[in-house]
């Protein structure tokens, strides 16, 4: 070995000063303390990466979140519309079965969206029921158009039908005052018109079938079997000439009139009422003041007292007259 050598080599096992172990430690702990700081640095970096992606998640399910609670917004709107324009056309007595099935369509529509809420809502979604949502916007105002044009169609149908009307309460109460004036004029002919019966007289009937007079129309009851009252018809040239009937009554002094069926009594109105009739008699009017006569026979017993006839025709009294049976 030669002496260089030699001398390298006790070089390399020569223990180190102190100042040499000193500086390498400083340079362990520099070394350390940069990787460190480096080490820092990427965790740093790393968790600004994270909390940046983060808050661009948080901002896009914000974004979502925003976009599905408008579209729903919207949908709720359209909803109301259409139930809207779904009142009126029944205000106005129509019915439309397409806007029916618009509203159940939108129903369906908010449905789903509000499932969102719970799921992913997704740019497709939001393109889908943005599009529907423009389409039903196109067929609401469409429908709002033919709904103010039906509005206007009835006001002026509203406007013809109050003239009308008022033109019908017009004619309405010109025929009735025609009506009540014909009416008038109706009555005033018909009691114009009225018979009339004059000269009456009574007579009775004896068995054997003599007629018996008195001026005082006073008969003894055992002369009676028959009543005979005759009378003239007076004139009269605003009475047509036609048939009529003529009903008396004999009343007996207790203020029944006699009445049997099988004698050809019956009963008449008058003024709204029935009323008993002795007999009738069926004559043609021809205003020549003819005679007309009723001969009645009771089959009964007569009463004493006062007795009255009375006799009628078109709903008149036309005649009265009395006589005592004693």
């Amino acid at each position: 070995m030669s002496t260089l050598e030699k001398k390298d080599t006790q070089k390399e096992h020569q223990p180190m000063n102190p100042s040499e172990k000193r500086s390498n430690r400083k340079l362990l702990i520099s070394g350390l303390l940069v990787i460190l700081i480096s080490i820092n640095g990427i965790l740093l970096y790393m968790n600004y990466q994270k909390k940046e992606k983060n808050e661009e998640q948080a901002e896009v399910i914000r974004v979502k979140d925003k976009e599905l609670e408008n579209q729903i917004k919207v949908y709720e709107a359209l909803k109301a519309d259409f139930e809207r324009q779904s009142q009126e056309l029944q205000a106005m007595g129509l019915e439309n079965d397409s806007l029916e099935a618009q509203i159940a369509s939108i129903s369906s529509d908010l449905t789903e969206l509000r499932g969102f809420r719970k799921s992913s809502y997704s740019l497709a979604d939001q393109r889908r029921f943005r599009d529907r949502a423009q389409a039903f916007e196109q067929q609401l105002k469409q429908k709002d158009q033919e709904i103010a044009t039906l509005k206007q169609d009835n006001e002026v149908l509203f406007t013809e039908n109050t003239s009308l009307k008022t033109t019908q309460n017009r004619l309405s109460d010109s025929l009735t005052t025609m009506k009540s004036t014909n009416d008038n004029l109706v009555e005033k002919v018909k009691v114009a018109s009225r018979l009339e019966a004059q000269r009456m007289n009574v007579q009775v009937v004896n068995k054997r079938g003599k007629e018996l007079d008195d001026k005082d129309n006073e008969f003894r009851i055992r002369n009676v079997e028959k009543i005979r009252v005759a009378f003239n018809l007076g004139k009269n040239d605003v009475a047509p000439r036609e048939p009529k009937t003529i009903y008396m009554r004999l009343i007996e002094p207790d203020g029944a009139a006699l009445y049997n069926l099988s004698t050809g009594s019956g009963s008449f109105d008058i003024d709204g009422q029935d009323m008993y009739y002795t007999a009738k008699r069926d004559i043609v009017f021809d205003n020549t003041q003819q005679q007309v006569s009723f001969v009645y026979s009771k089959n009964a017993e007569y009463k004493k007292g006062q007795h009255t006839i009375e006799l009628y025709a078109d709903g008149f009294l036309i005649g009265t007259t009395s006589f005592v049976l004693k």
